[in-house]
C-alpha cells in the first residue's frame, strides 16, 4: 500500500469535486437501461448541472423518452487521471447520483447525492456547497503544465524535492509531478514497493497560469538554497558508481 499523503493547503471538496468534473474528458452512466461510457459529451453549468449529448441509439436516451416521469435515476462516475505516468493513476474518482431528464436532444443530469474519493477517503460533498463551488482556475490547464514540468524540467522536479522532509524520501526511486492546483504542487514519490505524496504549498494561490509560474519560482528559490537531501544523495551515488 501507498504512503499515507501529506496535505497542506489544499482545495475543499466541493471545489476539488467540481475541478473533476470540470477537467474530465469521458464520463460513465448507470441507469436501468444498462451502463454507457461517453467520451467527450458533457460540458458542466455553473450549478453543477451535466448536459449530456448522447447519440440517438442511446438505451439512456431511450429510457429517459420512456419513464413514467420522465426522469429516470442514474449514476454517473467520473475519473481523476494524472496526466504523468506514475504507480496508481487514478488520483480521485467522482460519482454523482441523480435524475436526468430531457432538454431538446440532450440529457441534462441534476445530482441527489455527490461522493468524492481520494487517496484519504470519501467524502459525502454537501450539495448546496457543491453548486456554489467553482472548479479550480488551473483545473483545465493541469494536464498540460504537468507534461511539461515532467517532460522538460526534471532537474526542476529533483531541485524541489529539497523541500521534502529526507525520511519521506528514504528508498525513492523516481519522483514526478502528480497534482498542481491553485493551492500548490504535489509530488508523487515512488520507492521499489510503494510510495507516497507530498505536498508544496504556495505562499499565495495561483488563480492564473501566470501567478503559478511566479508560485513555482519562488519554491524553486527556497529550494535552492535548502541542502540535498541525503536520501537523494545516496541515491544518485549509488546510480554513478
Amino acid at each position: 500500500m501507498g504512503d499515507s499523503p501529506t496535505w497542506t493547503a489544499a482545495p475543499a471538496a466541493a471545489e476539488r469535486a467540481r475541478s473533476v468534473l470540470a477537467a474530465a474528458w469521458s464520463c460513465a452512466v448507470t441507469a436501468d437501461g444498462g451502463r454507457e461510457e461517453f467520451v467527450g459529451a458533457h460540458t458542466v453549468g455553473e450549478d453543477g448541472r451535466v448536459i449530456l449529448d448522447v447519440p440517438e441509439d442511446s438505451t439512456l436516451l431511450a429510457a429517459a423518452v420512456c419513464a413514467p416521469r420522465g426522469e429516470p435515476s442514474a449514476v454517473l462516475e467520473f475519473a481523476d487521471v494524472s496526466p504523468v505516468p506514475v504507480r496508481n493513476r487514478i488520483r480521485a474518482r467522482l460519482w454523482m447520483a441523480g435524475w436526468f431528464s430531457v432538454e431538446g436532444e440532450r440529457l441534462a443530469f441534476r445530482p441527489t447525492r455527490v461522493v468524492l474519493r481520494q487517496t484519504s477517503g470519501a467524502t459525502v460533498v454537501d450539495l448546496d456547497e457543491f453548486a456554489a463551488a467553482a472548479p479550480d482556475p488551473l483545473a483545465t490547464a493541469e494536464a498540460g503544465l504537468l507534461t511539461h514540468l515532467a517532460d522538460c524540467h526534471g532537474d526542476a522536479v529533483e531541485r524541489l524535492t529539497r523541500l521534502v522532509e529526507p525520511d519521506s524520501l528514504h528508498g525513492a526511486v523516481k519522483v514526478q509531478p502528480l497534482a498542481v492546483d491553485r493551492h500548490g504542487l504535489t509530488l508523487r514519490i515512488e520507492r521499489a514497493r510503494a510510495h507516497g505524496d507530498v505536498r508544496l504549498s504556495f505562499h499565495q494561490p495561483a488563480d492564473t497560469v501566470a501567478q503559478l509560474t511566479e508560485r513555482m519560482h519562488v519554491l524553486l528559490t527556497q529550494a535552492s538554497a535548502a541542502s540535498c537531501p541525503r536520501a537523494l544523495q545516496r541515491q544518485r551515488t549509488d546510480d554513478d558508481g
